[in-house]
């Protein structure tokens, strides 16, 4: 019966090509589309579990109240991991105290590179379970030693067996390679893990860190925790949310309230942001986004099958006919009918996984990711045909119902009429397809619309021709002679020092006092000690008062603030007037127009420039443009490597940088875009074939129409009129729900543009062009054949 049932469903492939053509083409485009986001997601739900630990691992971090806000963030002091160890130790198996990622120079004879990784404690290796190809985990216990990914170490050695070579860490420290590691995946927040070296070789590199006196109130390192078998997270957190609390100064701890809690591995990747104190989600949103997407998609090619079947239901109406008179049961030409819509979908999944196959890369591209098509993997096929199954039957059932439901007698006395109400159904599929299209048409514009809005906000500085160089201590003890000679050079227009680069900051602080200061309010300004020549060198806009000059001695105890610390403070003619930081005075001589450090999108963050205090490791270079971008930079990669021949010249462009704080939105809109295109297509080819179907049906009406003296354009009106009616429904109901779904995910936004009425006027008439081009071959086709042909039969 099985076999029967395919031969039947494939001659009636045969005997309509172009309709079974366009359901297939749709189909595998939908299915290919579900597919590609459905790879997606599973990445992005399987992000970190390849560490064994995966489950028990957490990360320590904190609330904290400043700015009459609560700030949450993974900083903690280098105690922390002691505090943990002695006095909460049977919660936990292993605590890991390590730096944030570090970027030094790794040298093995003539080779050098600068690599990614983190200092860490002895117990890094087994928390997160490296899988050692050589050596062993346990000898990071040698405060002398490193290891490697497989990657980094072929870079270093080739075909060479790496264990005992010795590396040179940032021309300080000699390191011996006790074992090498396979590369972490790149779904994995360790992914870019080049090397794990002792925390104890720290030190060494950092004598400040060793030798602080007051190692509670600087928070500069990460703290890694695997939880005890028995432990469980919420109430370990709850035990340690005091621990900071303890260790800070009265009045501190009042005013800024810190809250030590533990953040679980699972949500490290989905669910990491936080709003006052508060876990909002964070990339889940993408998930569900895109999920949404993926299922809506693929609707629209179930649509484009069902009303290709249910139109098509006159002429095969006498089959029903037949087939129920010689005695086939209802049940019997359902199966029949489901059969040929798996059929549909099975084809279609071959095609499907060819456009797969095809658009991964681009995609990769675009989603950063590293997917693939799980060839070798039983699991996957079964999760496909399952999806086939359902896939099949969700887009043939409804076609199979009604095409079974005929009646044998009306059909063969020739009395069989659709009715005026058959149609019904396949208008309101076809308004729901558009509505979804043109609600991802309106979404992507209002995105790359958002992404526009924030990029064009004015950053406070000038880029062009700013650079960002991280420099070591050879270059800052060098620092004015380079200067001076690189502007003797013509190379450079200036250059200057800073803690932060112009598109971040790497300080924070509270203790700052001004007149008409509430008391008992803790403050958290970011912080940039700066050279005399840095606002003439990134060209930030003085708006009261006056730059540093090197003209006024008693600029080393003066400052310059940003609008936003201005506004916070609540100073009225701020210049001339003192504020104090940690006990000591410093005067205002100028205000400086907001710089953007953070996101873009949000409200800039209150900051104060100094002259004096911490040690600088950052250097801003506006290089001299009029002599060409390649020569300068030439030129000043010549000079710094003369005075530090261990480190390689690196630099990168300000621009560049601050360009990369819009990839997520660019990369959600070009993604969007993307599948609204496709949702289009799939909508057009449903329409396609449905507007060949009508031209089919009333040809030999348009043939009398003619006859009596209607025009090409009357008749191109008329048949038109009814997909622009399906259409201007689909907008009805697009145009307020997209305003609705638009308008929430910008409340997102601190800074955020609005939704313009030319976004609606722009999305409905490309809806509209795109379905008068859609359906005009075939109407135009129709109503420009001989009427003699289609009615000499008459």
């Amino acid at each position: 019966m099985f076999k029967h049932l395919v031969k039947v469903a494939w001659r009636n492939f045969a005997r309509n090509k172009i309709y079974s053509s366009i359901n297939i083409l749709g189909l595998s485009m939908g299915m290919a589309i579900a597919l590609l986001i459905g790879l997606w997601i599973h990445d992005e739900l399987s992000f970190n579990q390849y560490h064994k630990n995966y489950d028990r691992l957490a990360q320590v971090m904190s609330h904290t109240t400043a700015n009459h806000e609560i700030f949450t963030y993974p900083y903690n002091p280098s105690p922390m991991g002691d505090e943990l160890r002695n006095n909460y130790g049977d919660d936990f198996k292993t605590v890991v105290l390590s730096s944030f990622t570090e970027r030094p120079v790794l040298r093995y004879q003539d080779k050098k590179i600068v690599e990614t990784g983190d200092f860490m404690e002895p117990g890094a290796p087994d928390m997160l379970s490296l899988e050692m190809v050589e050596g062993s985990g346990q000898s990071l216990n040698d405060p002398m030693s490193i290891l490697l990914s497989a990657s980094t170490a072929r870079a270093f050695f080739g075909e060479e067996d790496p264990l005992g070579k010795i590396l040179t860490v940032d021309q300080k420290t000699e390191a011996k390679v006790a074992g090498i590691y396979k590369d972490i995946p790149y779904n994995s927040d360790f992914k870019d893990l080049a090397f794990v070296a002792p925390w104890k070789m720290y030190l060494s590199l950092h004598p400040e860190v060793r030798d602080n006196k007051t190692p509670w109130a600087i928070n500069n390192y990460q703290v890694f925790v695997v939880l005890a078998d028995h432990a469980d997270l919420d109430k370990v957190s709850s035990s340690i949310r005091d621990v900071r609390l303890r260790h800070m100064p009265p009045e501190a701890a009042r005013s800024r309230k810190p809250q030590v809690f533990l953040h679980p591995m699972p949500k490290w990747h989905l669910y990491s942001e936080f709003k006052n104190g508060v876990n909002t989600g964070g990339r889940i949103q993408f998930v569900w986004l895109f999920g949404i997407i993926g299922l809506f998609v693929l609707l629209l090619a179930c649509i484009n099958f069902m009303n290709l079947s249910t139109a098509r239901s006159e002429m095969r109406a006498k089959e029903v006919g037949v087939r129920k008179t010689i005695g086939s049961l209802r049940i019997q030409l359902i199966l029949q009918f489901l059969t040929e819509s798996i059929l549909s979908v099975l084809l279609a999944f071959i095609f499907s996984i060819l456009w797969l196959w095809l658009i991964l890369p681009l995609f990769n591209g675009l989603a950063d990711k590293r997917l693939n098509i799980l060839w070798g993997d039983p699991l996957f096929w079964l999760y496909c045909l399952v999806f086939c199954l359902f896939t099949g039957l969700g887009a043939g059932l409804y076609p199979a119902f009604y095409l079974s439901s005929f009646k044998p007698v009306r059909v063969l006395k020739g009395v069989f009429r659709s009715g005026r109400n058959a149609a019904l159904p396949r208008k309101i599929l076809v308004v729901l397809q558009f509505t979804v299209s043109v609600v991802l048409i309106i979404g992507t514009i209002v995105v790359f619309r958002q992404i526009r809005y924030a990029s064009d906000r004015p950053v406070g500085y000038d880029w062009d021709g700013l650079i960002s160089i991280n420099a070591n201590s050879d270059i800052m003890n060098g620092f004015e002679v380079i200067r001076n000679e690189l502007k003797s050079s013509g190379a450079i227009v200036d250059m200057a020092e800073a803690t932060s680069p112009t598109t971040d900051y790497y300080a924070d602080g509270g203790a700052f006092n001004w007149q008409g200061k509430d008391p008992t309010m803790s403050v958290d300004f970011a912080i940039n000690m700066v050279s005399m020549q840095y606002g003439k060198t990134v060209g930030w806009q003085i708006k009261e008062g006056r730059d540093f000059s090197t003209d006024f001695p008693s600029d080393s105890t003066a400052v310059i603030l940003n609008e936003s610390a201005i506004n916070f403070m609540g100073l009225k003619d701020p210049v001339g007037q003192t504020i104090e930081w940690t006990g000591k005075p410093y005067k205002i001589v100028g205000v400086i127009k907001d710089i953007i450090y953070e996101s873009p999108y949000r409200q800039v963050k209150p900051c104060v420039f100094f002259t004096t205090g911490f040690s600088t490791h950052v250097i801003a270079v506006r290089i001299n443009t009029r002599i060409g971008t390649t020569r300068a930079l030439e030129e000043v990669g010549r000079v710094f490597s003369t005075y530090d021949k261990g480190h390689p010249f690196a630099y990168t462009f300000v621009d560049d940088v601050y360009a990369q704080k819009f990839s997520n939105e660019r990369r959600i809109g070009k993604l969007a875009g993307m599948f609204s295109v496709l949702a289009i297509f799939i909508s057009c080819l449903g329409l396609f074939g449905m507007a060949s179907f009508t031209a089919e049906q009333r040809i030999k009406e348009i043939s009398v129409r003619k006859v009596l003296g209607a025009s090409v354009f009357i008749l191109w009106r008329l048949l038109s009129k009814d997909f622009v009616i399906l259409v201007c429904f689909a907008l009805l109901l697009a145009i307020p729900l997209s305003y609705f779904l638009m308008s929430r995910w910008l409340q997102g936004y601190a800074y955020r543009s609005g939704i313009s009425w030319w976004i609606f006027v722009m999305a409905a008439a490309g809806a509209l062009v795109i379905t008068l081009l859609t359906v005009s071959y075939h109407i135009l086709r129709a109503a420009t054949t001989n009427p003699t042909k289609s009615l000499r039969t008459e």
